[in-house]
């Protein structure tokens, strides 16, 4: 984690990895992606961003197409507007340097924004900013050693433990290790993890 970017309390919804790329190279932040049109079938990420949305709020932040507006307003829908708020960025002609062709509407999505951009459209929507660089509200950060150590990675029986603990604090059992350590970090201090370990 860089210590000279800003962090971004709420947690961060976008639509794909791309866009999570050029948000987490502007912000530390946690960052989810909808997959698309993928999560409208998908219950236990609803859940979840309703569940992390009460606990840091929650950003949407997706493209400023007739995609990317549908995919806010299901998501606002889905998760109300308390502790919802939304980012927007401007449109801007031209296409993504890894596309062959523009999108349909010939807009830049968020993965074509540069950092500036993204940190303003931010601030504008309101985001909570920590210039200390942790972005979690809880005292310390959950870190991967604390997952080795607990056996939940790089051990003979890991993945099971994982899901059990996934399972026990009501989280998807399909996350992967960096989601989940992610999702822990916004859910629990480092402190409550090592007693629940």
């Amino acid at each position: 984690m860089e210590t000279n970017k800003k962090s971004v309390r709420e947690l961060i919804v976008v639509e794909g990895r791309y866009d999570k790329n050029t948000v987490l190279r502007a912000v530390n932040a946690t960052v989810i992606e909808t997959s698309g049109f993928g999560f409208l079938k998908d219950r236990d990420k609803i859940a979840l961003l309703r569940r992390l949305s009460e606990e840091t709020g929650l950003i949407i932040l997706t493209d400023s197409d007739r995609a990317g507006f549908f995919i806010r307003g299901r998501l606002h829908g889905m998760l109300g507007s308390a502790n919802v708020k939304h980012a927007y960025i401007p449109d801007v002609p031209g296409k993504e340097r890894r596309k062959v062709s523009a999108s349909k509407e010939g807009k830049l999505g968020v993965e074509g924004m540069n950092s500036d951009i993204i940190i303003k459209s931010l601030e504008i929507a309101g985001a909570t900013f920590d210039d200390s660089g942790n972005m979690s509200t809880k005292e310390g950060l959950i870190t991967k050693s604390d997952l080795f150590d607990a056996g939940l990675t790089g051990t003979d029986g890991s993945a099971q433990k994982r899901r059990r603990l996934l399972t026990e604090l009501g989280l998807p059992t399909k996350l992967s290790t960096k989601a989940m350590l992610d999702v822990l970090n916004v859910l629990v201090s480092r402190d409550e993890f090592l007693v629940k370990k």
